[in-house]
């Protein structure tokens, strides 16, 4: 068997001609937010990072990131090939992960940890929030009430 080996492509050079296959089939209708890049730069939710790319940054192997998967810590996107891709507040918490695992913390509580310290974040700022709402009412346009 003599199969032909393709040299792979140079890094940043793209694997395929002309547009995206993607973009041909599915075009991104005008005054999408999906058509303004700078909107997705700004969005930390936006799943941007390949699994490859998401380790390389952290400094983890993919199996690391596969296990806060398969512990339900993350749930990365998927591309249109059903690769994992990760947001910004996903990075987040995985280095967070990592940080507790690095210290001796199991992996199992490192995630319940992480999603406790979420949890009081969200009920921090939401507290914050109707406290703020709260002052503005009873303030009114005149001033804070009197008795």
């Amino acid at each position: 068997m003599n199969k032909e080996v393709k040299p792979a492509p140079a890094p940043g050079a793209s694997r395929h001609r002309g547009p995206c296959p993607s973009e041909s089939r599915h075009p991104i209708p005008e005054g999408s937010p999906d058509r303004d890049p700078a909107g997705k730069l700004d969005d930390e939710d936006y799943p941007a990072y390949s699994m490859g790319h998401a380790a390389e940054i952290l400094g983890v192997t993919q199996a690391f990131l596969r296990s806060l998967d398969a512990a339900k810590l993350l749930t990365p996107g998927r591309s249109e090939g059903g690769h994992r891709r990760y947001s910004r507040y996903q990075l987040r918490l995985a280095a967070r992960a990592r940080e507790l695992i690095d210290q001796g913390t199991a992996l199992d509580s490192a995630c319940r940890i992480i999603i406790l310290e979420d949890q009081l974040a969200e009920a921090r700022r939401i507290n914050t929030e109707l406290r703020h709402t709260h002052r503005n009412s009873t303030e009114g346009p005149g001033g804070p009430e009197r008795d």
